[in-house]
């Protein structure tokens, strides 16, 4: 019985436009035709879905953990949330300072509304 030799499996866009030929197989069939299987000592072949269904979506775009931000530091990203801490503080996080080129300093008008409150940011020459 002749050996079948394993293909690399594919990544990125090439991942994408082979599994959309393959629209008629099974998720099982469309991930050993990309490459995303191993052979055992015994010569049965295992689909490695998790790895497959990983590659899609990271070929996809769609980031999952959290990777580094624009600066090159991993962080959370900002949820424009936030909450009254036990002290009765709002804390402002560094997320959003960094979005709007915040420094030190920098002073803002508290404007509350019926159901929102809002910061105005004030000029310094006025």
């Amino acid at each position: 019985m002749a050996k079948k030799k394993k293909i690399e499996p594919l990544t990125g866009e090439a991942l994408l436009q082979k599994v959309k030929t393959l629209d008629t197989l099974s998720k099982e069939q469309k991930a050993k035709a990309c490459g995303y299987y191993t052979v055992t000592k015994g010569g049965v072949e295992r689909v490695n879905m998790l790895q497959f269904l990983n590659a899609l979506i990271e070929a996809d775009g769609i980031e999952l953990n959290g990777k580094a931000a624009s600066d090159g530091r991993a962080g959370r990203s900002a949820s424009y949330r936030l909450s009254v801490q036990a002290n009765g503080n709002l804390l402002i996080g560094v997320a959003y300072t960094r979005q709007m080129a915040l420094k030190p300093g920098d002073e803002f008008a508290l404007v509350l509304g019926r159901k929102h409150i809002q910061l105005k940011q004030l000029d310094l020459v006025e």
